[in-house]
């Protein structure tokens, strides 16, 4: 009875973890929204672009276009050179969640307001 115990809570954690680095990995998305938003208006205030609103709205990639961009790195389609190549990883995986989240082809497609 303790040896099935000890395994049933031994799986439990196992999978609590895993779920909590899955999550983690995958980025926030709000802080994404957050993030993205303010790289516009970093950029805008440095007077790079015209307006503070992104340059692509999440809706404007199906999910898997978007995994793509970001895949390959290929960031230069946002413009704002600068802002983005300051961005930590954590802030670009979050950015990504935003995304993703909210595609074209997503349960909820945003566009940027």
């Amino acid at each position: 009875m303790k040896k099935t115990a000890i395994t049933v809570l031994a799986l439990f954690l196992t999978f609590c973890f895993s779920g909590t680095a899955l999550a983690a990995e995958r980025g926030n998305e709000r802080k994404g929204k957050y993030t993205y938003r303010n790289v516009y208006k970093a950029c805008f205030e440095r007077g790079a672009v015209q307006s503070q609103k992104p340059a692509l709205n999440p809706d404007a990639k199906t999910q898997e276009q978007w995994t793509r961009v970001f895949e390959g790195k290929d960031l230069e389609q946002f413009g704002c050179q600068q802002e983005w190549g300051a961005l930590s990883q954590e802030d670009i995986a979050d950015i990504y969640a935003y995304l993703y989240e909210h595609a074209a082809d997503s349960p909820a497609p945003a566009k940027c307001k």
